[in-house]
């Protein structure tokens, strides 16, 4: 059996948080989402994009905030489950 290629951890953590960034993009353009919603997707997106911090803190943040609104009884459920799949994407991001 071949030896694997070594995977690029950076590159594949900017990956899964780029893919983020647009579903939650396509939330925060989503006039069907009520604001509070859209709002906590922008701040979500601000964490992602803090290059101060690690890929795993940025995506830690991101998940903190998108958690707290999953429950939201008003979200639509097509925003819910983009939600989820994003936080399920970022859960993935490790130091």
């Amino acid at each position: 059996m071949a030896p694997q290629p070594p995977v690029d951890v950076k590159s594949l953590n900017e990956a899964k948080i780029m893919q983020a960034v647009r579903l939650l993009n396509k939330i925060i353009g989503d006039s069907s989402v009520p604001r509070n919603i859209r709002r906590a997707a922008i701040e979500a997106l601000r964490m992602l994009q803090d290059m101060s911090l690690s890929p795993g803190v940025r995506a830690a943040n991101a998940v903190s905030v998108l958690d707290e609104i999953s429950q939201d009884p008003n979200m639509p459920m097509h925003a819910r489950t983009t939600i989820w799949n994003i936080m399920a994407v970022l859960s993935t991001v490790k130091d």
